[in-house]
């Protein structure tokens, strides 16, 4: 006997705005309200050209897999070792928890950093990464990036802390301080009482290599085996911070981010217990998944792997080694949040339904905008505040308004 499909929840027609998931999901463009459907798929034929656009820069990125030597050989090599961390699905194994112990060494940040975070100081920390590669046959390799090597974030602090820190993941591409802040309305939480510490990414900002041409250049073009160190740097090199956050005082840490930030945000979760809240927003979760809607990548990338005679079942098993879908989150239930454009088309809606499912249904919130349009952004960022303080993750006078 066939089951009847489960209806997807509907959307209050009294505004345009977001609202938060039920037992079945998120709700589906169809059963909007009128104008909120509208400024759906409007706002994702938008993100579908901005995809494209994003597809090309992507492509010059990935285009040593696709026509060179060098990579492919790496891959055919190195590749079965992330397959089988990913097939194990012990986190602790494919993610160790660094030991070393290192000296931060901080300057004052720029003038517009300092006046964002008004009554505190913002300082740009930074330490030489100890970050030796999970694969130790590409230690020689990865040593060569010697930029990458430094580990750059922006603290901001109030002068009484410390203060329960909100730290910060920003995008692909997307490693400016000053956008962060703006977009995430960090001067709105560091006035509630939050300290701030907005991190970067392996390859991205301070950290990219000379030449590079654009921010995050070197996060894709190393093939899968560099992005799979990418990841494992970039959770190595945050915890190294969080442990120096935690030196000093602060006593509550949480982590958010968006984008490639929501997904390093979503497999943090997975790696330690300790942070008060994990959200991810608009992440994407699953690579693999995510590059067949992605023209002109998915097609030019098959015939890279044909030409380099690399197995695509393996690419794809390697490619999970770096999802949270493959471990088990440690993050209580309850400290987990997402957020999801329902009109996103570059982490698409059910990049953020699969961690709902991989979550055990955790709180998300959904919103009527796009990858980089989010309509009825105040709803959750104090959707997100409200959420915080609930589970304790708040500063002494917190308030709501």
């Amino acid at each position: 006997m066939t089951e009847a499909p489960v209806s997807r929840p509907a959307a209050s027609p009294r505004r345009l705005g977001g609202g938060d998931a039920t037992a079945t999901g998120i709700p589906a463009i169809a059963d909007l309200a009128p104008m909120t459907r509208l400024v759906t798929e409007t706002t994702a034929a938008a993100d579908i050209a901005f995809r494209t656009a994003g597809c090309i820069t992507l492509l010059a990125s990935i285009a040593p897999v696709v026509i060179g030597h060098t990579v492919p050989a790496r891959e055919r090599d190195n590749l079965p070792f992330y397959a089988e961390l990913a097939d194990n699905g012990d986190v602790d194994q494919s993610f160790p928890r660094p030991t070393e112990r290192v000296l931060v060494r901080s300057r004052p940040a720029n003038p517009f950093a300092r006046a964002m975070a008004s009554g505190g100081t913002v300082e740009n920390i930074s330490f030489q990464s100890p970050y030796q590669t999970v694969n130790p046959a590409l230690g020689d390799w990865w040593s060569g990036f010697r930029t990458n090597a430094v580990a750059h974030a922006q603290h901001w602090r109030h002068l009484d802390g410390p203060r329960p820190t909100l730290c910060v993941i920003h995008g692909f591409m997307g490693s400016a301080y000053l956008l962060n802040s703006a977009f995430f309305a960090l001067s709105w939480f560091f006035q509630q009482g939050y300290d701030v510490l907005l991190y970067t990414l392996p390859f991205h900002g301070q950290r990219a290599e000379r030449f590079s041409p654009f921010s995050g250049h070197g996060f894709f073009s190393h093939g899968i085996c560099g992005v799979n160190e990418s990841m494992a740097q970039a959770i190595h090199d945050f915890r190294l911070f969080t442990d120096y956050l935690e030196s000093t005082g602060v006593q509550q840490i949480g982590v958010t981010g968006i984008s490639l930030g929501g997904y390093t945000t979503a497999l943090l979760a997975a790696t330690d217990d300790k942070w008060q809240v994990a959200i991810p927003n608009v992440p994407v979760t699953s690579i693999g998944d995510l590059l067949p809607g992605w023209l002109p990548i998915q097609p030019v990338l098959n015939q890279g792997l044909r030409w380099g005679s690399i197995d695509k079942e393996l690419t794809l098993r390697a490619l999970r080694y770096s999802s949270a879908l493959t471990y088990p989150p440690r993050v209580p239930q309850d400290r987990r949040f997402i957020v999801v454009g329902l009109g996103d088309r570059l982490a698409p809606p059910k990049q953020s339904e699969m961690l709902w499912e991989h979550w055990d249904h955790s709180q998300l919130h959904w919103f009527p905008g796009n990858h980089i349009l989010h309509l009825g952004q105040p709803d959750y960022l104090r959707s997100m505040a409200r959420f915080m303080s609930a589970r304790g993750f708040a500063p002494p006078g917190w308030s709501r308004n």
